[in-house]
């Protein structure tokens, strides 16, 4: 009986004394990965992303929740080593369960939340781009970002293959008006890109969807890499962090949460798609 009290006790005391910490992104520790390609297969990508998403019932919230979070990750400012991917992966899916495009302004991270938006420079020539975490790795060497091919590009990293960059998480409305600036100077408009298919006509599907709902109806881009061909499904330009909460409220009506900024070029009109 007296064991039993004190085994009581000591259970007591131990709950008192432990302070229970809301599971998030910033306290995150990443699962040890084995595979040491440049990046796993879609398969496991996927079974990561399942490890990796926060928990929510509503899935409109998780832009806010995430915005709730960058307090305190915002202060994560690192120096390291980045490689590019591309035509390998371009086609299949991210962590996010996103079609990867190498056309895109996009990398991968092996701890940053996905999504998520991050400034990066070139320590070498200071060139500065914004991009998009949606997705996992590299588990090459030390490295510590894999950028798009596109992103690589502009950062003048696409011959060498690496380069020395800072990262900075910054938010969603941080990234907007930055995405718009980077734009402006290559001529380029920046949309918001409400899904990506593989296949043409689950993107008109979506398309119709919105249309359907009082929305403006978006515009479906295609990019294609060998026998690969991405459908982006895109509304805009976006003109200011207004407009773009405003679209992104009214789209989480209708159960379209996972949207994303990205910019694409003006002569990029010629591949819209109609049908």
């Amino acid at each position: 009986m007296i064991k039993l009290l004190l085994a009581i006790i000591m259970i007591a005391l131990y709950g008192c004394s432990t302070e229970q910490v809301k599971t998030g992104y910033a306290n995150f520790q990443p699962p040890v990965i084995n595979d040491q390609t440049p990046h796993a297969l879609a398969k496991n990508r996927i079974r990561h992303h399942s490890i990796l998403r926060m928990n929510s019932h509503d899935e409109a919230n998780e832009t806010a929740q995430q915005e709730s979070l960058l307090p305190r990750i915002a202060r994560y400012i690192i120096q390291g080593v980045a490689s590019w991917y591309g035509p390998g992966f371009h086609g299949k899916k991210t962590a996010t369960g996103e079609i990867f495009d190498m056309y895109a302004m996009t990398a991968a991270h092996k701890t940053l939340p996905i999504p998520s938006y991050a400034q990066v420079t070139n320590l070498e020539n200071k060139r500065s781009i914004i991009v998009r975490i949606n997705d996992r790795g590299p588990f090459v060497g030390n490295r510590e970002l894999d950028l798009s091919y596109a992103a690589a590009k502009i950062l003048d990293m696409d011959e060498g293959g690496t380069g020395a960059v800072e990262i900075k998480v910054i938010s969603p409305s941080q990234a907007l008006p930055q995405m718009q600036k980077n734009a402006s100077k290559r001529e380029q408009n920046v949309y918001l890109q409400v899904g990506s298919f593989g296949s043409v006509k689950k993107a008109m599907k979506l398309k119709n969807k919105i249309a359907a709902n009082n929305l403006p109806e978006p515009d479906i881009r295609s990019s294609t890499y060998k026998k690969s061909t991405l459908y982006k499904v895109q509304l805009g330009p976006i003109n200011s962090t207004a407009t773009a909460k405003q679209l992104n409220e009214q789209l989480a009506k209708i159960g379209i949460t996972d949207t994303q900024f990205v910019t694409e070029s003006r002569q990029s009109e010629s591949s819209r798609v109609t049908m």
